[in-house]
């Protein structure tokens, strides 16, 4: 596989005026000449390795930070922006990518815009009452509500790649210290850990003492769970717990970083980052990472030794991120049966939709055709990329007949190119194109032309209906006649 060229352009200029140093200084430290670093910051040259370190070196970065990754995923969400039905306009995909290459802030700018627009549009509609004849229009720009937390918190991990390095660090230190090596011995010692430090009593309440799986009397130092949890998930809320009464600076630190826009949004985040503190004390990361390389990422068999659940496996594979001993990146999903995105996280580049589902093609959506079952699927997005896909059901509830469950499929993917490196891609033709699966973002900004199961026309096109097929066939806008 040929190797991409990286240019810094706009992140580098970004840097040199964030140190406050002119080309010539910032060329002086790097032993360069200031023309060439001029035809860097322009993308005219390239990055070669000597210089992408010296940089790295001389501005305090990782040399991550010049990755093509969150390129490629400001450049799909600007795509789905200008290519909205809505939106009434139609970019080329070359000044898309030099709008984001060059312009980064202006493209973020423009999706925000977008994010709010769809937001007020989906609002409007939802109030909208047949009985007045509201329109649904969508209201003025300087009326759009504020993003919603879902979305914040979203966008708070997704910017993060999903991993939070200090988190790890500290939870790694507490397995150690308090000698935990699996979910299924940790209860008991995270419960004598908050009676001994926080003066915490935990009851396993009776279902109609409390509906959730967690709740927290502060007042009494009381900590409710339900129970009719498993020793993987009762450690797991224990463990959250102690995130939030232990370590609430450092989440608060993180909060803190964020631009979010409303206490709700931070009050997520917050327990986003507690849950994600969970996950790395019952999974500490060397070993977790160890163990995971040494089983080529065999969910079930890191389930056995772990003592936690399949989703929860998966979720914590999508965090391996540690410059310097990184795991496979993956990208996790989480959905219901009607379509519902309730997870999603990404350590690369695969964009989620936003608007307008997911695609269904894929295999995440085929999980619930054979429960329990591993589902794997390479699939191919419309740009050329491709890539491997895992996917299972998992139930969720509590015990008896009467008992409320609830059915999700989960999914973790990777770029085909480290397919080789999991255990679900043994006999799996990975280099030959016909195995892969077209698949898109979701039918509203999909570009596709020749997929039988669109539920919208394509971006820049309108469905027309095929009299012999009895069916729905795309066609381009300049080439379909009548409505």
């Amino acid at each position: 596989m040929a190797v991409r060229k990286i240019y810094a352009h706009a992140k580098l200029r970004r840097l040199r005026a964030e140190r406050g140093m002119n080309q010539v200084e910032l060329a002086r430290a790097l032993g360069i000449s200031t023309s060439y670093l001029n035809q860097i910051e322009h993308s005219q040259r390239p990055l070669t390795a000597p210089v992408l370190l010296r940089i790295a070196e001389v501005l305090g970065v990782d040399p991550e930070f010049f990755s093509e990754a969150a390129q490629e995923r400001l450049g799909t969400d600007l795509r789905t922006a200008l290519g909205d039905e809505a939106t009434g306009v139609s970019v080329p995909a070359d000044e898309v990518a030099e709008i984001v290459r060059d312009h980064p802030e202006v493209a973020r700018a423009l999706v925000a815009l977008h994010h709010r627009y769809r937001d007020a549009a989906e609002q409007v509609a939802a109030l909208a009452s047949a009985d007045t004849g509201a329109s649904g229009a969508p209201a003025p720009l300087s009326t759009l509500p504020p993003a919603e937390p879902h979305d914040e918190v979203r966008d708070f991990f997704y910017a993060h790649h999903n991993h939070f390095e200090q988190l790890d660090s500290a939870a790694e230190d507490a397995a150690r210290a308090w000698g935990l090596d699996s979910a299924r011995t940790a209860a008991d010692v995270l419960r004598r850990h908050l009676a001994e430090r926080h003066r915490v009593t935990v009851v396993e309440a009776a279902p109609e003492r409390s509906a959730d799986v967690r709740r927290f009397d502060p007042a009494h130092g009381l900590l409710f769970l339900s129970p009719w949890l498993t020793d993987g998930r009762r450690a797991f809320q224990l463990a959250t717990q102690i995130a939030l009464l232990e370590h609430r600076p450092l989440l608060d630190t993180l909060v803190g970083s964020a631009a979010l826009t409303s206490a709700r949004s931070a009050d997520l985040v917050r327990i986003g980052l507690a849950n994600y503190f969970a996950g790395a004390l019952l999974m500490p990361y060397t070993a977790f990472r160890s163990a995971a390389e040494e089983l080529r990422y065999d969910i079930e068999l890191l389930q056995a030794r772990f003592g936690v659940g399949f989703e929860t496996v998966c979720h914590r594979l999508s965090t391996l991120q540690r410059s310097g001993a990184r795991g496979v990146p993956f990208s996790f999903l989480r959905v219901d049966r009607a379509g519902n995105v309730s997870k999603r996280q990404s350590a690369t580049d695969f964009h989620f939709s936003r608007f307008g589902g997911t695609c269904p093609l894929w295999t995440v959506y085929a999980a619930f055709s054979a429960p329990g079952r591993v589902l794997t699927q390479v699939a191919e997005m419309p740009d050329g990329k491709r890539y491997f896909w895992v996917a299972r059901t998992v139930t969720r509830g509590g015990a008896g007949h009467r008992a409320p469950r609830a059915e999700f499929a989960v999914a973790l993917g990777c770029e085909l190119r480290h397919a080789h490196r999991l255990v679900y891609a043994e006999g799996v033709a990975l280099d030959d194109p016909r195995a892969a699966t077209p698949i898109g973002l979701g039918c509203r900004s999909c570009e596709r032309r020749d997929c039988a199961q669109r539920a919208r026309p394509p971006a820049g096109g309108r469905l027309s209906v095929d009299p012999d097929r009895r069916t729905f066939v795309p066609y381009p806008v300049e080439t379909s006649a009548g409505g």
